[in-house]
């Protein structure tokens, strides 16, 4: 650490802003580079996405109209196996991974054209080999969804699909990072960010100002990535899509995979969800939001009925004008790097050893042309959530 006459400058070789699952996979990524790296996290006054996610390590039918995503998606979930091994080994915390696969459940005909449209189109750009799916009866799956309701007409099974317990793999990151020297600094809102001579110096905390100086800088902040990214000329354009889950107390053994709406987590709890709202940076639950995911879920699951709920809140997912992720280096600035999406679980295998091993600079860059800010002006059109 050295010294000036104002502030105190912590330096290293690597600062992320932001510590919720996408920057501390990158995190652990720059330090298993050998790197030394600060995050920066506003503590528990952010608006975190990671703590209320659905959990799933999924890839069937994502990427729909961008096949780059799909592939990207189903690479990172052969990655996830190695990521969760070293997270046990570096933190002893299971995050309970589980790729069985995983079902899609359609409950008219118009969702199983739908679906069949969506998944014939992705196995043709992607390739049969490796992008694997079929439609099943609901009676021929009872063993691994048992009880599914009159209404469900159809379900699509891939091998590709899994889950684990989210909050177990923020825990596992926190734990894994700090046992390989990565420094998190709470409370360290970030306010400025300048660059002069190949350093960037970041100022930001909220009881006093400090200063982090590094070459290389990674912009993982959420929803706050947009103001961020300008200071060191990107434009990154982020937006909340808000989404709500129930929870329910914890039941006997139900279902041995996870579905698209329902799953079954590793302490026993089912878990309701996938609302979709643009609602701005409310983030409060709304009752008649969750009275539709219950229906829904009764549909697919009537032997839900009787189950009580013990918690439910909602939680403001990051979304681009398109849905699909954005990674960029800043060509005004480099060495500053975006990062952002919103499947910090799906792809957290991708961002700790793709994408942190290239903003290091020990790999060449991986296949995310498709993924760069320039696809996007600030008359993009927003498209609806769906991926």
């Amino acid at each position: 650490m050295t010294q000036d006459n104002h502030h105190s400058i912590h330096t290293c070789d690597a600062i992320v802003i932001g510590g919720g699952l996408v920057g501390s996979a990158v995190a652990h990524g720059l330090a298993g580079q050998r790197l030394q790296v600060a995050v920066l996290d506003e503590g528990d006054v952010a608006l975190r996405a990671s703590r209320g996610n659905f959990g799933l390590v999924w890839v069937q039918g994502k990427g729909y109209g961008k096949a780059d995503y799909a592939r990207w998606s189903l690479g990172s979930t052969r990655l996830w196996p190695q990521l969760q091994a070293t997270l046990l080994e570096e933190s002893g915390i299971d995050v309970q991974l589980q790729q069985r696969g995983g079902f899609h459940i359609c409950l008219s005909e118009a969702e199983v054209a739908t679906r069949r449209e969506r998944l014939h189109w992705l196995q043709q750009q992607v390739g049969a080999a490796d992008y694997r799916y079929e439609f099943l009866d609901p009676q021929s799956v009872h063993e691994d969804l048992p009880g599914l309701g009159p209404e469900v007409r159809t379900v699509s099974y891939s091998p590709m699909d899994g889950h684990c317990n989210p909050l177990k793999l923020l825990r596992a990151l926190h734990t894994a990072n700090q046992r390989r020297g990565v420094r998190l600094h709470t409370r360290a809102g970030v306010q400025r960010i300048a660059h002069a001579n190949g350093i960037f110096t970041v100022t930001g905390g909220s009881d006093q100002p400090r200063r982090w100086q590094a070459p290389r800088l990674v912009i993982a902040a959420g929803l706050g990535c947009q103001a961020l990214a300008e200071q060191v000329g990107m434009f990154i354009p982020v937006r909340p899509n808000k989404g709500q889950v129930l929870i329910t107390e914890r039941l006997q053994p139900l279902l041995r995979m996870p579905t698209n709406y329902v799953r079954q987590t590793d302490e026993g709890t089912v878990q309701i969800g996938d609302s979709m709202e643009e609602a701005g940076l409310d983030d409060l639950v709304r009752v008649p939001v969750s009275a539709e995911i219950a229906a829904r879920a009764l549909r697919c699951f009537p032997a839900l009925r009787n189950a009580r709920l013990v918690r439910t809140w909602a939680a403001l997912r990051i979304m681009t004008p398109d849905g699909f992720p954005i990674y960029q280096q800043s060509a005004a600035c480099p060495g500053a790097f975006a990062v952002t999406c919103h499947s910090g679980v799906t792809l957290a295998a991708q961002h700790a050893l793709t994408l942190a091993p290239w903003i290091a600079g020990g790999s060449e860059q991986p296949a995310i042309a498709a993924f760069s800010a320039n696809r996007f002006t600030p008359d993009t059109p927003i498209a609806r959530y769906g991926h």
